[in-house]
């Protein structure tokens, strides 16, 4: 395993000499069916947290944070080898901790209308586009760049050139991905993206959270939510936002107060049949900042005391309840994943935006760079 130290001005060919709070280390994970080398790398702080991640799909694989008592889980869902996010992970449409892009979410019909050209996507939810398609950014090796940097955090550039035409979206764009890891226990993701030509961009992680951790046997059920959000999205039965702003209140989907995940989650709601449980956005109250940081969610583990907050530029949050898990698939150590065996927090723009000019937009122009931000911050009670 090699180490990469990513503090101050002493590194190079004397790195090896000193010893750091922080790392980020790399090993090989295989190689894709096309023959492409990929890396796993590892950041660690000195808390006991680490985020494990791939050059495949920027997928985080791992983090592993330490309960009430000291011990240290992975709390998040994913495989043991690389076959399982290239193969398996794609034939379900599960999305393991991956970047998702061009556009995560849904686009009806497949179609969007841009300066008067109507592009067509791929169709793979039904008669929509959901995650852009089967080959998503989730499913390409991304080009991962240490960062040097001072002060207590880790960081890595993950960076992919998506072609003009890539998955039936218009223009060149280039993006790039940082990951950090700080010693205060907090995981950025910061987004920023670049066009020559006018198109539309949404841009997540698709990580599935359970604070219990592998050995939990009871699923989320138990967790406690809080969304900082007073409106969500009703959709269609197909998952299309109708476009209404519906107030949470008197609804299952009221979670401004702290709410185990499994309240409501069988409750006799139209919507809730339809997702199968909670796959929803919610609109994020920005207050007079909209694009500041602000918190989205606050998620608690009775049982291990992990906590999890979760703060975001953007507007909105999808909350999901991995409600297509149905017990086929094997992932890490074996265990075999059921619906409500994690929640997933895809802070993004709202689900088909193109085609819904009252929604906040997603149009990138030439000249314009997309930035976005997400924090991910851990912690015990």
């Amino acid at each position: 395993m090699r180490v990469i130290n990513v503090f101050g001005a002493l590194v190079g060919l004397f790195a090896s000499q000193y010893v750091f709070a922080s790392t980020l280390s790399q090993q090989p994970y295989g190689t894709t069916r096309e023959g492409l080398e990929v890396i796993r790398y590892t950041m660690k702080n000195d808390k006991g947290v680490s985020v494990s991640f791939l050059s495949f799909g920027g997928v985080i694989t791992d983090i592993v944070t330490p309960d009430r008592n000291g011990k240290r889980e992975n709390i998040v869902l994913g495989f043991d080898d690389l076959q399982g996010y290239e193969v398996v992970d794609a034939r379900e449409g599960i999305h393991f901790g991956a970047l998702i892009g061009r556009y995560a979410n849904r686009i009806a019909n497949g179609q969007f209308t841009l300066d008067g050209h109507t592009y067509q996507l791929e169709k793979n939810d039904g008669s929509n586009t959901l995650h852009s398609g089967n080959n998503g950014y989730d499913k390409r090796v991304w080009h991962v760049k240490p960062l040097i940097t001072e002060g207590p955090v880790v960081k890595a550039a993950l960076e992919l050139n998506s072609p003009d035409g890539d998955q039936g979206f218009p223009g060149n764009l280039q993006v790039t991905v940082t990951y950090s890891l700080s010693d205060d226990n907090t995981f950025r993701i910061d987004y920023q993206a670049k066009t020559d030509k006018g198109t539309v961009i949404n841009l997540t992680n698709h990580s599935y959270f359970n604070l219990a951790g592998p050995s939990s046997t009871h699923g989320v059920l138990d967790q406690i939510v809080q969304i900082n959000a007073d409106h969500y999205l009703p959709t269609d039965a197909h998952s299309i936002p109708t476009g209404i702003l519906q107030p949470v209140n008197g609804t299952v989907f009221d979670f401004r107060k702290p709410k185990a995940i499994g309240k409501d989650i069988r409750a006799n709601d139209p919507q809730l049949l339809y997702a199968r449980g909670f796959d929803h956005n919610w609109v994020l109250n920005k207050g007079s900042e909209p694009d500041a940081l602000q918190m989205a969610v606050r998620v608690v583990d009775p049982e291990s005391g992990r906590t999890l907050e979760c703060l975001t530029t953007q507007p909105g949050l999808q909350f999901y309840t991995s409600n297509a898990l149905k017990g086929n698939v094997a992932g890490a150590g074996g265990k075999v994943y059921r619906q409500t065996e994690a929640f997933a927090l895809e802070t993004q723009h709202y689900p088909n935006s193109p085609n819904q000019p009252g929604f906040p937009s997603t149009v990138l122009k030439p000249g314009e760079v997309f930035n976005s931000s997400t924090v991910f911050r851990f912690g015990t009670q």
